[in-house]
């Protein structure tokens, strides 16, 4: 079973407790990702956050040196896990290109469903603090969904795999962002659909049934 996006698991530091260094640094990342995707970078202060975790300033000061640190650290790992996540997603479907396709929209649906959806993490970090350091990482993360969509492209045998990757991204974040603002029922299914379209029209079958005039 794929996992949710949207929902993070963390267990709380009690003050005063003994644990190791690398577990108190992974709660305080999953603390600090529910709170900073649902209120935003700036939606949410140190002390706050301290205090929703149960640790000190200097704890997490020690661990990420400053609240920018932490955001850089945040975004990273979250980037990370959305990417293996829509990965896992289109790996589970098979060896079928369109079906590993119509999975990655199905899972990306399914996240645009949940009431903690709020578009997606590097993209709105990004526009709250356009510097490049945040922009870097949205980048990279972009980068990784091109990444998964040049490849189901190269499988299909599209004919240039690269813009057809390029397509798809940008259907995602588009549907990503109508979902944020206009609610999920507003995408439903209408990515897909376009997504299949792309790739049965790149893929030489289609290329070949176009040539003699045969509708696609």
């Amino acid at each position: 079973m794929i996992e949710p996006i949207g929902i993070i698991y963390g267990m709380p530091v009690t003050k005063g407790s003994t644990l190791d260094p690398a577990r108190t640094r992974a709660t305080i990342l999953d603390a600090a990702t529910v709170l900073l995707y649902e209120r935003g970078l700036d939606g949410v202060g140190v002390a706050e956050l301290c205090s929703s975790v149960g640790i000190s300033k200097e704890t997490l000061y020690r661990h990420f040196g400053t609240k920018d640190g932490l955001v850089r650290e945040v975004l990273e790992a979250r980037s990370e896990r959305v990417s293996r996540w829509l990965a896992d997603a289109a790996s589970a479907a098979g060896d079928d290109p369109a079906a590993q396709l119509a999975a990655v929209f199905d899972a990306l649906q399914q996240w645009y469903q949940q009431p903690v959806f709020r578009g997606c993490a590097m993209v709105n970090a990004a526009a709250q603090h356009h510097v490049e350091a945040v922009r870097s990482i949205t980048r990279r993360h972009l980068d990784r969904y091109l990444e998964l969509f040049t490849g189901i492209a190269t499988r299909a045998g599209a004919a240039d795999p690269d813009v057809l990757g390029r397509q798809l991204l940008m259907l995602v974040e588009g549907a990503t962002v109508v979902a944020d603002h206009c609610g999920a029922a507003s995408t439903d299914g209408h990515a897909r659909r376009a997504a299949l379209t792309l790739l049965a029209a790149a893929s030489p079958a289609a290329s070949a049934r176009s040539s003699r005039g045969t509708p696609t």
